[in-house]
C-alpha cells in the first residue's frame, strides 16, 4: 500500500498589518507547504488518466514497461510502470490504437489482428508484473488496486476500425478487457465521421451502423467515447446512447479553437448527459500553437511522404516514419503549451457546466506533454497547481478519478438494466 502522509501546518502567520484589512488572519502559503500538501491530496485520491497509447510499444518490442526509463532520453517514452509510480498515478486505461485503414474485409482483418495483438501485450505486461500492476474491468478495481499498492491497468480501444462491420467482434473485445471504445480516429470509419477528415467536405454524423454500435456499447457495458468524432457525430451519438458518453482525451475549443475539442455547447451538452470531458495534454489542443514556418515546412513534407503517420499500417514503414519524425522533433522543437494553460481549461469546464464533468486524458506516448507535466512522473505537479488555485481536496478527487469512476459505474448499471 503506498504510504500516506498527513497534511503540513501552515506555519508563516500573517502580517498584523494584514488584519487591518481582513476579519480574520489566515497563514500565507507558501511553495514548500503547497508541494507538501498537494503531494498529500495526490496520495490520498484516486488518480486515473483516461488515456496513452503507450501499449502501442509493447507488442514485438524489447521496450520494457517494468523498467524505469530516464524521463526525455531517447525512446524513454512517457509511462513506465516505475515512474506511474512516482508521479503517483494509480490508473491508466492504456489505448488499443489501430490506425484507420482500407474499409474492406481485408483491412478488417488486418485491423483485428493488431488490436488483439495489443490486447495480448497488455495482458502480459499484467502477467509480468504482477506484484506492479493488475487488469481492472470496473472502479472497484481501481480503487482495490490502489489499496494493494498496485497500478490499475485499464483498456481502451482508440477508433472503432477493428470492429469492422461485425458486431460481435465489441463482445470480443469486451470480454478481452476492452471498456471504452473510440469511435473513430483521425479520419471517417463506418462508425461514424472524425473531426479532422473533410475530404468529404459534409458531416454525415453517426452512420446506422454507429447507432448499432453504440447501442451495444451500452448493452454491454463499454464506455462510448467521442474524442476524435466530428461535431454531428458527437450530437448523433447523445440523441441515441442510454448511458453517459466521455471524451477520453480532449480540450476547450474556447480556449484553443481546433476540432478536436468540445465547443461550450457540447460541453454542456456532454455534461447534461452525465458525462465527462477528459482533458487532454496536446499542446496544440491546449493552446493554439504559434507561428513556425520551418517546423511547418518540414512537416508538411513528412506527411506528404507517409501521410497521416498514426494511419500507416505496416509497422516497418511506421518505425521508420516516427525515426523521421523524432528527427524533426530536435532539429525544430515545438513550443509546449504549460501545465497553467492546462489547467485553465480544467477550470473552463467548471465554470461553464460544474466541477462534476470534467477529469483527465493525456495522450502520453501519442502527443500528450506540456511544460511542467510531461511525462507520467510528474502527475502531481497537475495537483499542485490545483492547490494552487484554491482547489479543494474533495474538488481534487473528482477531478483526477471521481468523475469517470462515476461515469463508469453509471454505463455499468445501465447495462445491467438492459440485460434484465
Amino acid at each position: 500500500m503506498r504510504p500516506r502522509k498527513q497534511s503540513l501546518p501552515f506555519s508563516i502567520p500573517c502580517l498584523v498589518a494584514f488584519s487591518l484589512f481582513q476579519a480574520g488572519c489566515r497563514p500565507e502559503l507558501t511553495e514548500a507547504n503547497l508541494a507538501a500538501q498537494a503531494r498529500t491530496i495526490h496520495d490520498r485520491v484516486l488518480t486515473v488518466d483516461t488515456h496513452c497509447d503507450t501499449a502501442s510499444r509493447l507488442p514485438g518490442s524489447t521496450w520494457d514497461i517494468g523498467v524505469r526509463h530516464e524521463p526525455n532520453a531517447r525512446a524513454s517514452g512517457k509511462i513506465d510502470l516505475p515512474r506511474m509510480a512516482e508521479g503517483g498515478l494509480d490508473a491508466e486505461f492504456f489505448a488499443v490504437f489501430v490506425g484507420q485503414g482500407e474499409r474492406t474485409e481485408q483491412g478488417y482483418a488486418k485491423a483485428k489482428d493488431w488490436a488483439l495483438k495489443t490486447l495480448d501485450a497488455i495482458q502480459a505486461m499484467c502477467d509480468t508484473y504482477p506484484n506492479l500492476v493488475g487488469l481492472a474491468l470496473t472502479p472497484d478495481d481501481a480503487y482495490r488496486l490502489e489499496k494493494e499498492g498496485r497500478r490499475a491497468a485499464f483498456i481502451g480501444m482508440e477508433n472503432g476500425y477493428p470492429v469492422g462491420k461485425t458486431l460481435s467482434n465489441l463482445e470480443e473485445y469486451y470480454k478481452l478487457g476492452v471498456r471504452y471504445v473510440t469511435l473513430c480516429h483521425s479520419r471517417d470509419n463506418d462508425i461514424c465521421d472524425s473531426s479532422t477528415d473533410r475530404r468529404d467536405t459534409e458531416d454525415r454524423g453517426l452512420s446506422d451502423f454507429g447507432r448499432e454500435v453504440v447501442a451495444d456499447c451500452n448493452r454491454l457495458g463499454i464506455m462510448v467515447d467521442i474524442s476524435h468524432a466530428s461535431d454531428k457525430s458527437f450530437f448523433d451519438v447523445l440523441k441515441v446512447t442510454k448511458a453517459p458518453i466521455i471524451a477520453s482525451h480532449s480540450s476547450c475549443r474556447t480556449l484553443c479553437d481546433s476540432p478536436r475539442n468540445l465547443s461550450d455547447e457540447m460541453i454542456r451538452a456532454l455534461a447534461a448527459n452525465g458525462g465527462v470531458i477528459q482533458i487532454c495534454f496536446l499542446s496544440s489542443y491546449v493552446r493554439t500553437p504559434r507561428p513556425n514556418p520551418e517546423r511547418e515546412k518540414a512537416l508538411k513534407e513528412l506527411q506528404a511522404k507517409y501521410g497521416a503517420r498514426r494511419d500507416i499500417q505496416d509497422e516497418a514503414v511506421r518505425k521508420k516514419a516516427m525515426e523521421e519524425y523524432q528527427a524533426l522533433n530536435a532539429q525544430y522543437p515545438e513550443e509546449k503549451a504549460t501545465l497553467k494553460e492546462l489547467v485553465d481549461h480544467i477550470e473552463h469546464v467548471i465554470k461553464l457546466a460544474g466541477i462534476d464533468y470534467v477529469g483527465i486524458g493525456t495522450d502520453f506516448d501519442g502527443g500528450g506533454g506540456v511544460e511542467g507535466c510531461d511525462d507520467v512522473s510528474q502527475m502531481f505537479r497537475v495537483t499542485e497547481e490545483l492547490v494552487r488555485r484554491g482547489h479543494t481536496e474533495k474538488e481534487i478527487a473528482q477531478i483526477w478519478g471521481g468523475n469517470i469512476m462515476r461515469v463508469f459505474g453509471r454505463v455499468i448499471a445501465v447495462s445491467r438494466d438492459l440485460k434484465s
